[in-house]
């Protein structure tokens, strides 16, 4: 092979970098987002809230996203339910009863134990709201008839 056979340096630099150039074009172009978008979703849990003649009198469904506060899904669904501590577990006015779907739920602590003391209508199945995450498919709530601040006024 002489000089003049073999490919110039500038032609073999252009050849190559043509190259890269289509590889990096090819790795943009792939959508990268679905995969992202997927890997970041989370489950939602269906809540029912059976009916309540003053908070909610026809019940309400929803799905909420898993890992939230029941307090907080609640609210953003219109159920205005009351949290006298600022959603924080140092009252018993965010009462509540699961009716259903409270074995995928972490179980109470014992501070929350000790506020459900103060609670009206306490029963085996009662939890404060803010101290519920959302956790399997469904969960099914009963609002209590009165919060302890109703007790005291009526």
């Amino acid at each position: 092979m002489t000089l003049a056979d073999r490919p110039s340096t500038d032609a073999t630099t252009s050849t190559a970098t043509g190259a890269v150039d289509s590889i990096a074009a090819a790795q943009t172009s792939v959508d990268v987002t679905a995969p992202a978008a997927l890997a970041t979703a989370k489950p939602q849990t269906r809540v029912t809230v059976l009916p309540h003649a003053d908070l909610c009198p026809q019940g309400a469904e929803f799905d909420a996203r898993q890992g939230r506060k029941l307090v907080d899904a609640l609210l953003e669904h219109g159920i205005t339910i009351e949290h006298a501590c600022e959603k924080v577990g140092a009252c018993a006015t965010c009462h509540v009863h699961l009716r259903a779907g409270a074995e995928a739920i972490t179980p109470a602590d014992d501070e929350e134990e000790d506020q459900l003391d103060a609670a009206w209508g306490l029963d085996a199945q009662s939890r404060l709201a803010c101290c519920v995450k959302l956790k399997g498919p469904t969960l099914v709530v009963e609002l209590p008839r009165y919060t302890k601040n109703h007790a005291r006024e009526a």
